[in-house]
């Protein structure tokens, strides 16, 4: 009678503690898509801010003077006011021809 009772209470206690680990291991699963979910949406919107940014840029990295255009107009339109010191093959900024290509590199490029 005695080995009746402790099988009864040992496949009492089975069942709880694999209603438990069930449970726990459910909960796990769904904490971790969460976490998942959360961080892959966090990446996303990142990617569009700064993606929105490049598109907002008003030059490329490399500027073909069109005819007409001073080095003061290319600045201003482009934001970058430090053109002559950073194309160091413009010896006169006064003699700026169609054609002449520059490197720009614009303040708000600098942010991103």
């Amino acid at each position: 009678m005695a080995s009746s009772s402790s099988s009864i209470k040992t496949n009492s206690m089975k069942k709880p503690r694999a209603l438990v680990g069930a449970a726990s291991w459910y909960y796990t699963v769904a904490l971790l898509t969460l976490i998942f979910i959360g961080s892959t949406r966090a990446n996303y919107e990142a990617a569009d801010v700064k993606g929105r940014q490049l598109l907002n840029r008003p030059c490329d990295e490399f500027y073909v003077v069109r005819e007409g255009e001073t080095l003061n107009m290319i600045g201003d339109k482009c934001d970058d006011p430090f053109i002559v010191e950073r194309n160091p093959h413009i010896n006169d900024p006064d003699d700026v021809f169609p054609g002449l290509v520059i490197h720009i590199v614009s303040s708000n490029a600098s942010k991103l």
